[in-house]
């Protein structure tokens, strides 16, 4: 079991102690496609997958969901969320055993979440008290000093519902200075190059883990494309996610790091659990 690089109280006593400057962007990786983002006080949690649901559902299966990483952290000791998102309906994106606990801890938090997916939410949530909020590659949310955008995301394909709203997406969200991307699980688009490049990313996390049929499970970008990707979307910093979480769905970051390197496209392989800030005047990260 790979251990976190900091967790439980040692994790929430660095998230206590991040500053409320509006220049400071503030970013933990809680495994897998989860990342909680500080911005002047304020906290969003992308995809947070914080439980042991897959491993206990294919544990008697062909295809068993072996943990790689410990949990960092028990969703219900999260405080002040205020955003989430969930970017499809895969249940390391949209879990009920990390939202649930959640939405106690943090009552009536807006839950970004693709149209087509609402009704197997609203099953999973039960009774929790959340606030669903719709979004697509045509959807755009303004929320104070937020705002959230819908991108579209290939996973494997583009797929629509009949009134052609996106069942997979990922998200741009903007607070103050800063600009953020993340893809939730896709393959390579060029709206999203574009999309990249509109906005002038300063942080992205795409997934790495790649595209393999043998695993009988929707693929994702490579090292390769994924480093590709953001040197093509002009992204100031790209993360790497979506591996070291599942023994038969995983990938090393050797060949992202490589690729980064090769196209001199800045990046930060991060552990989970660890943190790392962006300043918007001095560019430092």
């Amino acid at each position: 079991m790979i251990e976190a690089f900091q967790k439980d109280e040692r994790l929430l006593e660095d998230m206590a102690a991040a500053s409320a400057d509006e220049n400071t962007l503030h970013v933990w990786w809680l495994g897998q496609s989860g990342f909680l983002v500080q911005w002047a006080g304020e906290r969003l949690l992308f995809d947070p997958y914080l439980s042991d649901s897959l491993t206990k559902k294919y544990a008697a299966t062909d295809k068993p969901h072996v943990r790689m990483t410990e949990c960092c952290i028990d969703p219900g000791r999260l405080t002040g969320i205020s955003r989430v998102t969930a970017s499809h309906v895969h249940t390391d994106h949209l879990d009920g055993e990390t939202l649930v606990p959640l939405a106690r801890a943090n009552p009536g938090f807006r839950l970004y979440l693709p149209h087509p997916i609402i009704g197997e939410a609203e099953k999973r949530l039960g009774n929790a008290e959340v606030t669903l909020c719709p979004i697509g590659d045509r959807d755009f949310y303004q929320e104070g000093g937020w705002e959230l955008l819908g991108v579209i995301a290939k996973h494997n394909e583009v797929v629509r519902d009949e009134l052609g709203n996106c069942f997979y997406t990922g998200f741009l969200v903007k607070c103050g200075p800063f600009t953020i991307y993340h893809s939730g699980d896709t393959l390579w688009h060029d709206d999203i190059v574009t999309a990249l490049r509109q906005h002038r990313c300063d942080i992205a996390f795409l997934p790495i883990n790649g595209n393999k049929p043998e695993r009988r499970v929707a693929g994702n970008l490579n090292g390769t494309e994924a480093a590709a990707l953001a040197k093509a979307g002009g992204v100031g910093l790209v993360v790497p996610c979506h591996y070291d979480m599942f023994e038969f769905n995983t990938e090393t970051p050797d060949e992202f790091i490589r690729s980064c390197e090769r196209l001199d496209q800045p990046f930060k392989v991060m552990r989970c659990g660890e943190k790392i800030e962006l300043y918007s005047q001095s560019g430092r990260d």
